[in-house]
This record gives C-alpha cells, sequence and structure tokens, in this order.
C-alpha cells in the first residue's frame, strides 16, 4: 500500500472539519467518525423530544403553598367605636340607643356633659372594627382594618373612626384603631328613586391600627415542626415527606395523618429553624386530591376535577313545556234586552315536550369526554347539574359531590 503525501493528510483532516468526504487509495468513499457521532446524537435528542411532548406534564407546586407552619398563623381581632364626620348620613339617635349611649360616654370622657341633653345629629355612626393579626407581628407595626356600620347609618362615606381598641379572643388589647374610611360602594337618592351600589355601609382603612401587644413564639427553640396540609390527603402527606427526606439526604419529615407532616430539626439547623424552613418550602411536590364535583346551585356553577370518572350509563334529558294561555271574551246582550254583559272566561293549554336525546356514556371517560357527551345533549348547567346527581345516585360516578 502507498505511503501518503503529506499534502493528502491536510487535505483529509480538513475534510473531516469540512464534513467532506475523502477517498482513500484503495478508491472507497467514507464518512467521517464526527459526522456519524453528531448524527446519532442529534437523533437521540429528537426522540427524547418526542417523548417528553406525549408524557402528560405534572402539575407540581411548592410545599409553602401546599401546607401551612403549625403556630405561625393570624389572630382575629374586634372592637367596637364610632364614626364622625358624616353627612347626615349616620344612625338615627332615637331608634338606636346604644349610639347616643357612646356618644354621651365619648364627650364626658372628653370633659363635656351632656347628660339629660337633647342630642339632634346624624354625623354619628357605631360600628364594629375588625382585622387579622398578622403571625410575627411586632409593636408599631400597622395592619388594615374593616369597618362596618351597626346601627341604621345609610352611608360612611367621608367618616372618620375615632380611636378604638382592638381585643383578641383572651380580652387583651392588642392593637388600637383609628383614620378615614375608604367606601368603595356609594348611594344617591331624590324624591322618587335611589341608586345604590355596592355597600356603602362597609369601609376599610388601608394601615389604620397600630400594634400595641406582640404574641410570643419561640419558633428557633423548637425541636420539630408540624406542616399542616390545606387540602387533607395520604398521598400529598407521604409525597411531601419523600421531598423532604430526599433533599436533606436523612429521614427528618414524617406523615402522622392526612394533614400533618413532622419535621424533626436535623443538627445543623438547631436554633436556626427559620433556614431549615427556608430550605424546604421551595421544594416541588405534585399534589393528589380527590375527585370531587362542586355545584352551586344558586348560581348554576359546576366544578369538576380531572379524575372524575364515570361507568356506562345512558342519560336521556327532556324538558316538559306546560303553556296555558287565558283570552277572555266580553258577552254582550242584544239590543233592548235586559240582559247584562259578562266576561267568558276562555283557556288555551299546550303541552311539548324538547330535547328528546338519548345518550350513552362509555365505561371510563375522562372528563373532557364527559364534558363533551353531555353537551351533545344540548342541556344547560341546572339541568346539568340534576343529570350529575341522578348518575351519582346510580353509582355510576366515581367522586364526590358537594353542594354548596
Amino acid at each position: 500500500m502507498a505511503r501518503r503525501s503529506h499534502s493528502q493528510w491536510r487535505i483529509a483532516v480538513m475534510g473531516v472539519a469540512r464534513w467532506s468526504k475523502v477517498e482513500d487509495l484503495s478508491g472507497e468513499q467514507r464518512m467521517p467518525g464526527v459526522q456519524s457521532a453528531r448524527m446519532f446524537q442529534a437523533a437521540c435528542a429528537a426522540l427524547l423530544a418526542l417523548v417528553l411532548s406525549v408524557l402528560p406534564a405534572a402539575a407540581t407546586s411548592r410545599i409553602k403553598d401546599l401546607a401551612n407552619i403549625e403556630g405561625v398563623r393570624q389572630n382575629q381581632l374586634i372592637g367596637y367605636g364610632l364614626v364622625v364626620g358624616l353627612n347626615g348620613t349616620g344612625d338615627t339617635l332615637n331608634n338606636i340607643p346604644f349610639t347616643k349611649q357612646s356618644l354621651q360616654a365619648m364627650l364626658e370622657r372628653m370633659g363635656v356633659n351632656i347628660r339629660g341633653a337633647t342630642i339632634r345629629t346624624g354625623n354619628v355612626a357605631a360600628v364594629m372594627v375588625t382585622g387579622n393579626l398578622p403571625a410575627f407581628g411586632t409593636q408599631g407595626t400597622r395592619m388594615d382594618v374593616t369597618v362596618s356600620a351597626l346601627g341604621d347609618a345609610k352611608n360612611l362615606q367621608g367618616g372618620t373612626l375615632l380611636v378604638t381598641p382592638l381585643l383578641g379572643a383572651d380580652g387583651n388589647v392588642y392593637a388600637v384603631a383609628q383614620g378615614s374610611l375608604a367606601i368603595s360602594g356609594f348611594q344617591a337618592e331624590g324624591e322618587a328613586a335611589k341608586i345604590v351600589r355596592g355597600v356603602p355601609t362597609v369601609g376599610r382603612i388601608a394601615n389604620g391600627a397600630i400594634i400595641e401587644r406582640e404574641i410570643e413564639f419561640a419558633l428557633n427553640r423548637l425541636p420539630n415542626v408540624r406542616l399542616a396540609l390545606r387540602n387533607a390527603d395520604f398521598t400529598t402527606a407521604k409525597r411531601i415527606a419523600a421531598a423532604v427526606n430526599d433533599y436533606l439526604g436523612v429521614k427528618t419529615a414524617e406523615p402522622i395523618d392526612p394533614s400533618t407532616v413532622q419535621l424533626s430539626i436535623p443538627a445543623e439547623f438547631k436554633g436556626n429553624v427559620v433556614a431549615f424552613l427556608t430550605e424546604i418550602e421551595q421544594l416541588q411536590v405534585e399534589p393528589d386530591l380527590a375527585a370531587k364535583i362542586v355545584i352551586d346551585e344558586r348560581s348554576g356553577i359546576i366544578v369538576m376535577g380531572r379524575d372524575v370518572r364515570v361507568a356506562m350509563v345512558a342519560v336521556a334529558q327532556g324538558n316538559l313545556t306546560v303553556t296555558i294561555t287565558e283570552s277572555p271574551q266580553a258577552s254582550q246582550p242584544n239590543a233592548l234586552s235586559r240582559g247584562r254583559t259578562v266576561v267568558t272566561p276562555r283557556s288555551s293549554v299546550s303541552v311539548s315536550e324538547d330535547g328528546k336525546k338519548f345518550a350513552l356514556v362509555k365505561d371510563g371517560v375522562s372528563l373532557q369526554q364527559l364534558v363533551d357527551g353531555l353537551n351533545g345533549l344540548g342541556i344547560g348547567p341546572r339541568d346539568l347539574i340534576g343529570i350529575l346527581q341522578a348518575i351519582k345516585a346510580a353509582g355510576a360516578i366515581q367522586a364526590d359531590i358537594e353542594v354548596m
């Protein structure tokens, strides 16, 4: 076999770089190994992309969106106060005795004695003030409050809430509220007409309360932390525990029941539970929920989960309509007769039946197929509510039906 010259070797190397074919001394043509390897990698990548596109995408959520930390919660506060500065739309003092008593007591604390005097004002309203004390709220920080009329006030627009202490369930004062109200609704009326939009007797004060007392909670000194699932489920609790254990490499999470997962604080996070929870709450978990159908009969809203399945069942739907039309006629006597005019009733009754379709829902259909099949009957949401309840009564639907 003849030896290649230096120029031939150079051409061969350049041919590989340019993806060109190189002819050897025997006259045969061969592709370089680099080209075949790249083609193989491209084919594998295309096959992998095709497989991933066929697989259903799993809807994952963070642990912080699936569970709450036990003990880290808000506390409800409530208080009673007065709103002043109303433009004649406040309580009627003669009809609302507690507003009059509160006004008298407030003025006496200010050094004004009006006992026995007649008070006529429509610019004051008795209100209830509510708010939620945030978790780990510190002294001096502010919180929002909601103000609601308690008497017969028509509108709280333009009013100012006087200093109102907010109490907790234990009777202690945790915050003090005061400020101008923001009303989303309004009311306008004349002699013969009135327009009301929204609820003008409820207002809100953004950052209207100052926290005066803190609720102590030593989070960093806890030996273990419990996660409370917002939607109790055995599978979801187990998946959360498995995700935490896989991330840390040690068994620190254990599902206690469908709504609770207990976390033991690892040694490296002792005294720093905040850092431990920061690492844990970002983990992604796919929640698993039971098949459920939620029905609101008042508004006709129907919500069905993705795991709802239906056994083979035949469905027929028909609307029976009965129409009664009254067309009375007057019967008059002949001229110069002693008869009298009477009204003769005439009724017309008609019966019609619409929607005589009969549909077959096959076994194990998905949610989309179920919706398409029921829509094929041409029925509305309220008729669909009755059909779903009838299918559930027949034992052909594998889901819980919750009627709101």
